[in-house]
């Protein structure tokens, strides 16, 4: 039996940030938490929490295929594992519940065998596995990642957020597959839709690295994903355009949607006004939403080494001082 048990717990992310489709993404204080070992007997997969429900608990297990990834790479056999997870993170909210599964996987499976793998190298993996790199980007790095990918090398610059940086997410009760959002995004753009874009990821990433919050409002438009989308989520079109006169900085669908977020400035005292525009717009929709209030996260995974001791706490118990539930 091959490998140590490790604890790894790994942020959630936002993507596109607006404009950035595909290349800008932050990390969130929502987690995942997955206990790896080597098992004995044959794998035991373990999940807890409602945002798991319907996921297997065999090797067809997206953690279990991607742990397997990491060892062939490192040239090293481990058939059988011992895995248990716990996640914060809503599936298909527009959280990044997947690029944070993957990362988990990997830096667990890594650190299991002594992490062979190094973290650019973990960030090549896990961006061909996701299809693009800023959500797992951000899980990985923390903070703020600008990222590209060519379809072979995956690159990004991370920017620590700014201090007085807040997020307002309005998660809605349904969820929305990424596959249905990408299908409504076009294969082709206009040009005049391609430079209006380019222009404002641009000033976007550069009113970040620099601090220039009154930048946001305008910086955070797009045009090639979001416009496309809105009819999948009824009330997105009026709180994108309208937030800004509540008291936000800028506000994006979150990833492939249908989470909603709005930049504030910490301290703002047009919170309250901000929360009731946002439940209201989705209400009059007939959509109900939860509001949670989340800084940056500033780090990437959080890893620990278990030691194999008769006292030592099941998962459950060990994490639920954390949790959000």
């Amino acid at each position: 039996m091959q490998g140590r048990r490790v604890l790894v717990k790994v942020p959630a992310s936002t993507a596109n940030l607006g404009p950035g489709f595909d290349t800008l993404g932050m990390a969130l204080p929502l987690y995942s938490w997955i206990e790896m070992g080597p098992a004995d007997e044959g794998t035991r997969i373990k999940l807890y929490g409602d945002h798991l429900n319907g996921i297997p608990e065999n090797k067809d297990n997206l953690i279990f295929k991607v742990a397997q990834l990491v060892f062939d790479e490192a040239g090293v056999t481990v058939p059988e594992l011992d895995i248990a997870m716990y996640s914060d993170i809503p599936l298909t909210r527009g959280l990044g519940s997947s690029a944070s599964a993957i990362i988990a996987a990997l830096t667990a499976a890594n650190a299991m065998i002594g992490s062979p793998l190094s973290e650019d190298r973990l960030f090549q993996l896990a961006t061909k596995l996701e299809g693009h790199p800023d959500n797992v980007g951000a899980s990985l790095f923390g903070g703020i990642i600008v990222a590209s990918w060519d379809g072979d090398k995956a690159d990004y610059i991370r920017l620590e957020p700014h201090p007085l940086l807040e997020v307002l997410v309005a998660i809605p009760d349904f969820q929305l597959s990424t596959e249905k959002a990408r299908h409504a995004v076009p294969d082709t753009f206009t040009k005049a839709d391609t430079v209006y874009n380019v222009s404002k990821s641009s000033l976007l990433v550069a009113a970040l690295a620099a601090g220039r919050l009154d930048k946001i409002k305008d910086a955070m438009r797009d045009r090639l994903h979001q416009p496309y989308r809105a009819a999948l989520i009824p009330g997105m079109s009026h709180i994108l355009a309208h937030a800004a006169d509540y008291g936000a900085l800028g506000a994006a669908l979150s990833g492939a949607g249908p989470t909603l977020l709005a930049l504030v400035e910490a301290g703002s005292s047009r919170k309250a006004e901000l929360e009731r525009f946002m439940l209201e717009s989705l209400g009059s929709e007939g959509i109900q939403a939860s509001l949670v209030w989340l800084k940056p996260c500033l780090h990437g995974p959080a890893i620990n080494v278990l030691e194999e001791t008769p006292e030592r706490l099941p998962f459950i118990e060990r994490i639920k001082g954390e949790v959000k539930a």
